[in-house]
């Protein structure tokens, strides 16, 4: 009898003692929150860690030595709309005919019309923040949205809790008429009341998402952080510009001081966001993501904005420089410190990844329609995704000198299709980054083999494609 209740003591104290683990890896009895940082027009090489010459990013070096920096990470567009749609649908632009920023770029005489496109992201999709706010998630989102005009198709009609400043414009209001000024308060933005004179936009964004934090310590949420910077215009607050006009060099890539501050104000908003999250001691259950919605803004020659250099190209462009852009991922519990991988991924990953990491299901009728890819065993154990090529396709002609593209990646080669002459470009990317060679003349069979794939892809998609232009004009 006395050896009964001895073992059912023990395994009465052995159940209390042991904490459950769960698929996922990460060891705690509340979901692990998520914070997701959207960069705007932030590029490849504008982080320290990412090889910039001049912008000062301590905070965001400091968070990719936490987790997995993907050197071959991708948007999934080189404007920002459609990869906005493809991180909260978990599908590529071309599937659900997002293809171009919403307001767009006419181009009424050029050589090729382009389809109409869904200028907005349909209600009817199941977003990653319906995924998470039915799982019991506190959802908000804070920042640039940038996905309908309408009222129906922002944040909090989309699965969010909470919005703030996220509607329809795709950059800080700036009309002088009216009295708007863009990064500095008064906003003019009808979700988010304006601060006193002089506040800056980056900082009350910063401040509003840290009360979040703090407001939402004792449950799970998910925290999206979508910055208007770097996005123009290029406003900075006058110490920031000051310091970095100090710092100029001629002889290094970037030199734009006001460009630089912008950085700045951006990475200390992911260091106080950080420090909020360690004063709630919930660092060590939160995963966090950093990323871009497409490459850097190069600018025009009287106006250099950045440089994206070894890549080519900038925003708008199917080149490196203008769809290859910064991915960190940092999951306690999964992630090892100080990875780095470079396995190809693309933006609409985020959707499978994030949901798998903190145990969110995903009803059966939604994930046969998920076109990402799950990252977690890559980033735990380092195995590779099955996932054999990733696509772009942009049907438009662009404002920065782009005109329509599709594109495929598979392994180190990258095929892309230039519409308005017909031309193929193929490159070796492992060989050669800054993509200088076509190689389509010398390799005909790779080529032919990623051409094949591509035009595959855009039938499975029902991809749109651009047509001539009856009304073209030499």
């Amino acid at each position: 009898m006395k050896n009964n209740i001895v073992t059912v003591i023990f395994l009465i104290t052995l159940f209390f003692s042991c904490k459950h683990v769960p698929e996922n890896g990460i060891k705690d009895k509340q979901k692990p929150n998520v914070v997701f940082f959207l960069v705007d027009d932030l590029g490849y090489s504008d982080i320290s860690c990412f090889g910039s010459d001049f912008y000062q990013t301590p905070n965001i070096d400091k968070l990719a030595t936490l987790g997995v920096k993907f050197i071959n990470g991708y948007a999934a567009c080189t404007v920002c709309s459609p990869t906005r749609a493809s991180i909260m649908t978990g599908k590529y632009p071309a599937r659900i005919r997002c293809t171009d920023w919403i307001e767009g770029f006419k181009a009424p005489y050029k050589k090729l019309k382009s389809p109409e496109w869904t200028m907005y992201m349909d209600t009817t999709e199941y977003t990653i923040a319906e995924a998470f706010k039915d799982a019991g998630y506190v959802t908000g989102h804070f920042g640039k949205w940038h996905l309908g005009e309408k009222e129906k198709y922002w944040p909090e009609n989309n699965g969010f809790n909470v919005n703030v400043g996220g509607w329809a414009k795709g950059s800080p209001n700036r009309n002088k008429k009216l009295g708007f000024n863009g990064y500095f308060s008064p906003y003019g933005n009808p979700r988010l009341e304006d601060g006193i004179p002089g506040e800056h936009l980056t900082e009350r964004l910063t401040q509003e998402a840290c009360s979040f934090i703090d407001n939402n310590k004792n449950t799970p949420f998910f925290l999206n952080f979508w910055f208007y910077n770097v996005h123009k215009p290029i406003q900075a607050k006058k110490e920031k510009i000051k310091k970095y006009k100090t710092l100029v060099d001629p002889n290094k890539k970037q030199t734009n001081p006001e460009y630089a501050a912008m950085v700045e104000h951006m990475d200390d908003a992911v260091g106080k966001v950080m420090q909020q999250l360690k004063e709630n001691d919930l660092l060590k259950n939160t995963i966090i993501v950093f990323t871009s919605d497409n490459g850097g803004l190069v600018g025009k020659e009287a106006i250099k904005i950045t440089n994206n250099y070894p890549l080519r190209g900038g925003k708008g462009q199917i080149y490196e420089g203008g769809v290859r852009v910064p991915n960190i991922i940092v999951a306690p519990g999964v992630t090892k410190a100080n990875t780095v991988s470079e396995v190809p991924m693309i933006s609409l990953d985020y959707y499978p990844t994030l949901l798998h990491l903190t145990g969110v299901k995903i009803p059966d009728i939604i994930k046969k329609d998920l076109e990402g890819e799950n990252l977690v065993a890559l980033m735990k154990n380092d195995e590779n995704i099955k996932r054999e090529a990733i696509y772009w396709h942009y049907p438009h002609y662009h404002k920065q000198g782009a005109s329509p593209y599709s594109a495929i990646r598979k392994g180190d080669w990258k095929l892309i299709h230039l519409y308005e002459n017909n031309i193929y470009e193929l490159y070796n990317l492992r060989q050669d980054i800054g993509e200088n060679n076509n190689l389509c003349t010398l390799y005909i069979d790779k080529k032919e083999e990623l051409q094949l794939a591509l035009e595959n892809w855009l039938h499975k998609v029902n991809a749109q494609m651009p047509i001539l232009n009856p009304n073209y004009q030499k």
